[in-house]
């Protein structure tokens, strides 16, 4: 009787949170001002009014590059992540680990189009959107999304469906930190909630602003500004998520896996990765899929695009080699493990860099995170004492960390950056680039997300372990989460 009153306590309090959530971002901020989507199809001119410049047409280029873009970042998650993911598991969980991977992508991506993206990029608070695209309505193949350019535009559901697969992939990274013991339905049920609560704040506070056109003068930038997000107000640089994608996904992780504990004989008992090459093809793809990540973040078929493109491929190639030779000297031999683990850790440190640094920059992040992330998987994993199965915290929390600390020093055009682009003057900020102030606000960007994931995180799990528990049994988890959750065997003999 106590568990169940525990259960319908618990329901409610979940219940509570979600509707408060609802009253918060239905609330205007600002009472006189009307609300608007931050991409919105180009309204007809009334028929008195005087001749205007003609409505921004998307560039079929622009059109194409972000279209194959978001078909690699969805490659990426299916089957990139799945393979990398299921090759570290022991052999008994890898179809657990690819039906995470496939049902996650797929929860996510449905109320993406429900609610996140209206959330997430429309306007509202500081903090949250608002309901303007709720359902996606209002969006038409007529649509369109601001771009980082004046007078450049993209279709707004290529836009929608690019910042989609960012938030699916985000959240399929979680499932590595408690892999092999946490329940399937558990699992969903706390990426609901983060989804909701997590992932869209930190999008909206970091990546939403209503775009470049209206910027005339001081005075309409400052105005566009005040609607953007909290941490874009500030000047947080964030170019493809370091601190959306992979800071944010790596405190969830870091969260679950002390709330849901440690594996069966941890410590005890060899878990090794059951297959090297799946998580090498897993890695390669990751790679491969990431041009669309990073490159794709520019929204256009530009220069911009072409930066973060060789940033992406210089930085990894510096990680499997600040990794491998960093394991070699310290064990003797570089591994396979190792590699694929520094070119993610590289692929993860340049994410929030890639548009703003130049390619020695890339390079010099791209070594630093694959020793970082080497000492963060060994060191200060037995520091903190976490089963992190897969690493995840590991490499996403200390690649991101670094990744967005270094974006401040590396963004200097003295060390061969992009510095702060001007939109008044439509030219790179003539004010010399302070970058002790920049890497304080890339510290906020971190310290915001760390705590705001986090708590989300924890009151998530605490909740569910509650209502439906985290865990599946102990003769469960001996015996493999493909058998004892999905019925079915990855290798049969």
């Amino acid at each position: 009787m106590l568990t169940w009153m525990k259960r319908l306590v618990a329901g409610g309090a979940m219940a509570l949170a979600i509707g408060a959530t609802g009253v918060m971002v239905t609330s205007p901020a600002h009472a006189d001002e009307a609300k608007k989507p931050a991409v919105t199809a180009p309204a007809a001119a009334p028929a008195a009014a005087p001749a205007a410049a003609p409505a921004a047409v998307p560039n079929k280029g622009d059109t194409a590059w972000m279209l194959v873009s978001t078909a690699l970042v969805l490659l990426m998650t299916l089957p990139g992540l799945a393979l990398f993911y299921g090759g570290l598991t022991r052999s008994k969980n890898i179809l657990s680990i690819c039906m995470q991977c496939f049902m996650v992508f797929s929860v996510i991506t449905v109320l993406w189009a429900l609610y996140g993206y209206s959330f997430a990029f429309t306007e509202g608070g500081a903090f949250i959107g608002g309901l303007d695209r709720l359902f996606l309505a209002g969006m038409t193949p007529d649509s369109v999304a601001a771009t980082f350019s004046k007078g450049v535009v993209i279709p707004e559901y290529v836009f929608m469906a690019f910042q989609a697969v960012f938030a699916t992939i985000t959240c399929c990274l979680i499932i590595g930190s408690f892999a092999e013991r946490a329940k399937f339905s558990a699992i969903l049920v706390f990426m609901i909630i983060w989804f909701t609560f997590s992932y869209l704040p930190i999008a909206h506070m970091v990546w939403f602003w209503p775009g470049p056109d209206d910027i005339k003068d001081a005075a309409s930038l400052e105005a566009i500004t005040a609607r953007a997000g909290w941490l874009w107000q500030k000047g947080v640089l964030d170019f493809a998520g370091g601190t959306v994608v992979h800071i944010n996904a790596a405190i969830a992780g870091l969260v679950g896996s002390f709330v849901i504990g440690k594996r069966l004989g941890y410590g005890k008992e060899a878990m090794k990765p059951h297959n090297l090459v799946y998580v090498m093809s897993g890695a390669a793809l990751l790679w491969f899929g990431w041009f669309g990540f990073n490159a794709g973040s520019a929204l256009e078929a530009n220069g911009s695009a072409a930066l973060a493109f060789v940033n992406t491929y210089l930085a990894t190639a510096a990680a499997v080699l600040g990794w491998s030779v960093a394991e070699w000297i310290l064990k003797g031999k570089p591994s396979m493990l190792g590699a694929a683990s520094g070119c993610v850790a590289g692929l993860v440190a340049i994410t929030p860099a890639a548009g703003f640094v130049g390619p020695m920059g890339s390079l010099a992040i791209g070594v630093f995170a694959g020793v970082i992330c080497l000492w963060g998987v060994t060191g200060l994993k037995k520091i903190l004492g976490s089963d992190d199965s897969l690493d995840v915290f590991g490499v996403h929390g200390v690649g991101g960390i670094s990744g967005a600390l270094l974006t401040g020093v590396f963004a200097d055009p003295a060390l061969g950056g992009t510095g702060i682009w001007d939109y008044v003057t439509n030219a790179v900020s003539a004010d010399a680039y302070d970058m002790t102030h920049q890497v304080w606000v890339q510290a906020q960007g971190v310290i915001t997300t760390l705590i705001w994931s986090g708590v989300v995180s924890f009151i998530a799990f605490k909740l569910i372990d509650i209502v439906i528990g985290l865990r599946v049994k102990e003769d469960e988890e001996r015996e493999g989460l493909d058998i004892s959750s999905h019925g079915e065997s990855a290798y049969e003999s």
